[in-house]
């Protein structure tokens, strides 16, 4: 062979190998898309009102997924909340100091007692002068005393009253016992108004309906998954590595993934790496020689690639970073 020949042929040979070790790719560990699903429910048992939206339909977060009959939840609530606004009432009225014209009207009532009693027992002296010359029956003088008695008894009823207006120290024991009466009036409104509300179910996060398991107007159980949902942020990366390469991992990496039929690679980050080994699952097939044991490793998606992935779609994934 002629020499310069072969000195051509060998050169050929050391670039192609440099250039098949330069395009060498980082090795590519087998797994799939996961979805960690929430079942949504109501607490409080009813029939299914509204199916606001349809399964595989996607959501943003606190759009009204779905609601349950409030009867009779709201007219308890309605009850309640009307028993707080009588108890708030009552502690503004204990609270506030008495209008002019209340106290001003006391005060004409302790002055008619008044008049009434002087009255009374200038009655009273005149019967006992008429019964000691024998003018007038015993039965007369013990009616106007008596008389005098009520008057006196109302005038004092009178003067007591004005003077609990007037003080406002008596009144404190009233406004505590009224205030204590507001709270627990006030709780049980706030429960009543709890379980209307939580008998509306919104969306947690942007996501997808994955199914649904009622229609409206059949009876839902009380805590019974009516849809089960998708957020966004629960579709993770899951892929299995082998035991002797697991140890070059760490939560925090950069990974991407690529799928038949994506048109870009999937960006991830790695936040979990299971603790202990475990054979390979059956749903992994290997292009190559199985391993034995693997480690699971997951890893969360970017958040603007997340809603396009599939859960149960199979992927490739290579760590790109540290």
């Amino acid at each position: 062979m002629n020499p310069s020949r072969h000195s051509f042929l060998l050169a050929t040979i050391i670039v192609a190998l440099l250039a098949a070790c330069g395009d060498q790719q980082p090795p590519a560990y087998q797994g799939y898309v996961e979805g960690e699903y929430l079942y949504l429910a109501a607490p409080q048992a009813g029939y299914l009102k509204s199916l606001d939206r349809p399964r595989g339909s996607r959501s943003k977060e606190g759009q009204v997924l779905f609601t349950v009959e409030s009867d009779p939840d709201s007219l308890s609530l309605a009850e309640a909340e009307a028993r707080s606004d009588a108890a708030r009432d009552k502690v503004k009225n204990l609270s506030e100091p008495h209008r002019p014209p209340e106290i001003a009207a006391l005060e004409a009532e302790l002055r008619a007692a008044d008049a009434a009693l002087q009255l009374s027992e200038t009655q009273l002296r005149q019967q006992e002068a008429l019964a000691r010359q024998k003018f007038v029956s015993q039965a007369r003088l013990d009616e106007a005393r008596a008389t005098r008695d009520r008057n006196a008894a109302q005038r004092e009823a009178a003067r007591q009253q004005l003077a609990n207006v007037r003080l406002s120290l008596g009144r404190q024991f009233q406004v505590r016992s009224a205030e204590a009466e507001l709270q627990a009036v006030a709780a049980a409104a706030a429960q009543k108004r709890w379980l209307v509300e939580r008998k509306t179910v919104t969306a947690p996060a942007a996501g997808e309906i994955a199914d649904t398991y009622y229609q409206p107007g059949e009876w839902v159980p009380a805590a019974a998954a009516v849809a089960s949902f998708l957020p966004d942020a629960r579709r993770r990366l899951r892929f299995y590595v082998p035991e002797a390469l697991i140890a070059g991992l760490k939560p925090g990496q950069r990974v991407e993934a690529r799928c038949d039929g994506c048109s870009e690679p999937i960006r991830a980050t790695i936040d979990f790496i299971a603790p202990q080994a475990e054979y390979t699952p059956p749903v992994i097939y290997s292009r190559g020689s199985r391993e034995k044991l693997v480690f699971r490793v997951e890893a969360a998606p970017a958040l603007e690639q997340a809603a396009t992935l599939r859960p149960g779609l199979p992927v490739d994934v290579r760590i790109v970073g540290n």
